[in-house]
């Protein structure tokens, strides 16, 4: 019961951070506000018991894979050399220079502890950056590299500090060729293992919605359900879950899963996605901000047995590893901006060429520390030497990036316009006159079929040439959009005006109509339920 409690407890905190944010004169970034939270919650006595192995089967994947959802496979492939040399290249150096780093500075750690902290501390995440910087303030073209970096460097830093881990335990050797080799097969297999499941989890899905005749209840749950069977099969096979879910969300929207749902059930699948995705990542949040005290704690505690290096040297430390994170970041991204470009054996430049310094010292403090970077060092077994220093210095960094891109980004993003919708919305506008064009052609091949069929009624045929012409009419005026033609434009905004007008005063009187009892319960419910799906899609939210 206790448990139960301290669930729906967290479930109204992530929930009132949200409006805490909102709430507040000065603009703090929702993760902030929800650790700070954790920590309140910490201080009344609230506490959880974190296990790192159902911190990441419980969390990580219905996140990663929620992210590949809107990742644009296409967009994803077109920056494919910048993804990895960020979350692949990019990672090695790090763990390799700070490695050995943290094996010089700390006395008490060896080389693969230094190296699974360096590990733990290279995935980026891309989540607590929209909290930080908003929606828009950084270039489409630049997000999408940074939201493919996260994606990607998640599984290439836990993957890295399995290894560190085995060879901390005396598990396994050190011997470059066999991890690298070894790395490269978990890493393909996971990607393999998550594409395959899922395109044969929605052949499944599609005989079930058959046989349940498309209850969305049921679509969407198996469609939950989706990253954690992809994640733990990839795990059984010793391949890396992670990618898995990451590469089953970017699969779904091409295997035709919910392309081919009922309406109603997109409607409703997005919305639950987009309120698990919201609890989850607060959930995130609040727990490490209430494991902050305990971890601190410990530290001191710990620090009275091993007097081989002090809290504040500790303290320095954490600022040190901050340093050489963001120093080598951006030393990396410098370099790709002037390498040339045939070893990538690719003509088009990389798209860091068009870097400024200033594109440059965003992309290096975007790089903030978060979910992925405390479970994973947590996740360092006890018996590891020094383990309470390294995970002080994986709880510091995660702070002070979160912190200091509090500070920087906004600084750095001063002057800098939100981004001009104006050449996407052109290019709305031509592809709605181009389907509209299409769907009058069919429409009036349906017309003359249907005028062939009734040509001796002539009633059914003025029905057929009133609904035609008031169809067709429509889709006319649409054509004009893709020529920008202010009356078309007017046109259209006007017709969905009134239909929307005309939506809330059927809500209205069917409303009054329940008070009256004039209609039933389930009837009441079943109207209700067309006009919203309707005025969604007069509102274009579809």
């Amino acid at each position: 019961m206790e448990l139960f409690s301290i669930i729906l407890l967290l479930v109204l905190i992530v929930s009132l951070s949200g409006v805490v944010v909102k709430m507040l004169p000065i603009q703090i970034p929702l993760p902030l506000m929800q650790i700070l939270l954790g920590c309140m919650l910490a201080a009344f006595g609230v506490y959880v018991e974190f296990d790192p192995k159902l911190f990441l089967v419980l969390f990580i994947p219905p996140l990663l894979f929620a992210d590949g959802r809107k990742t644009s496979v296409k967009d994803f492939i077109y920056n494919g050399r910048e993804i990895v040399g960020l979350a692949l290249v990019l990672v090695v150096i790090s763990i390799i220079a700070l490695g050995y780093i943290l094996h010089w500075i700390l006395p008490k750690v060896e080389l693969a502890a230094g190296l699974a902290l360096a590990a733990v501390l290279s995935p980026t995440d891309a989540v607590a950056l929209s909290g930080i910087v908003g929606k828009g303030r950084i270039e489409k073209e630049k997000m999408e590299i940074i939201e493919g970096e996260a994606l990607m460097n998640d599984a290439s830093g836990l993957v890295s500090l399995n290894f560190a881990i085995a060879i901390a335990a005396g598990l396994l050797q050190f011997d470059l060729l066999q991890i690298s080799v070894t790395f490269f097969v978990v890493a393909i297999g996971g990607l393999a293992i998550g594409v395959v499941f899922t395109w044969l989890y929605a052949r499944i899905l599609r005989k079930i919605n058959q046989l349940t005749h498309n209850d969305p209840a049921i679509q969407i749950v198996l469609l939950f359900l989706l990253p954690f069977a992809a994640y733990i099969i990839a795990e059984e096979c010793h391949c890396s879950g992670i990618l898995a879910a990451v590469s089953a969300g970017m699969t779904v929207n091409h295997s035709g899963m919910m392309r081919n749902a009922p309406l109603t059930t997109r409607l409703q699948s997005d919305s639950t996605w987009s309120m698990l995705t919201f609890v989850f990542n607060g959930f995130v949040f609040v727990l490490l901000g209430i494991q902050l005290p305990s971890i601190f704690n410990n530290t001191f505690v710990e620090n009275q047995i091993d007097t081989s290096i002090e809290v504040w040297q500790l303290c320095l430390i954490v600022l040190f590893v901050f340093a050489v994170l963001m120093g080598t970041r951006f030393a990396w991204l410098w370099a790709m901006k002037h390498m040339p470009t045939m070893p990538f054996g690719s003509k088009r430049p990389l798209a860091f060429k068009s870097y400024s310094n200033r594109d440059l010292l965003i992309s290096t403090f975007a790089g903030v520390r978060g979910a992925i970077t405390l479970a994973g060092v947590l996740s360092i077994p006890m018996t590891i030497a020094g383990r309470y220093q390294l995970v002080f210095i994986a709880t510091g960094i995660i702070l002070i990036s979160l912190i200091v891109a509090v500070i920087v980004l906004p600084i750095l993003l001063r002057g800098s316009v939100i981004l001009d919708n104006s050449e996407q919305d052109n290019e709305i506008l031509t592809v709605k006159g181009h389907m509209a064009e299409e769907a009058i052609i069919s429409l009036e091949k349906m017309q003359n079929n249907l005028l062939q069929e009734t040509a001796e009624d002539r009633m059914d045929q003025e029905i057929i040439h009133e609904v035609g012409s008031r169809v067709i009419g429509s889709l006319r005026r649409r054509t004009g959009l893709k020529d920008l033609e202010q009356k078309a434009l007017e046109a259209e905004n006007l017709e969905r005006r009134m239909r929307l007008v005309a939506i809330g005063a059927e809500r209205t009187a069917l409303l009054q109509m329940k008070v009256r009892n004039e209609v039933s319960e389930e009837v009441f419910e079943h109207l209700n339920t067309d006009l919203d799906i309707y005025e969604k899609m007069i509102s274009g939210d579809v």
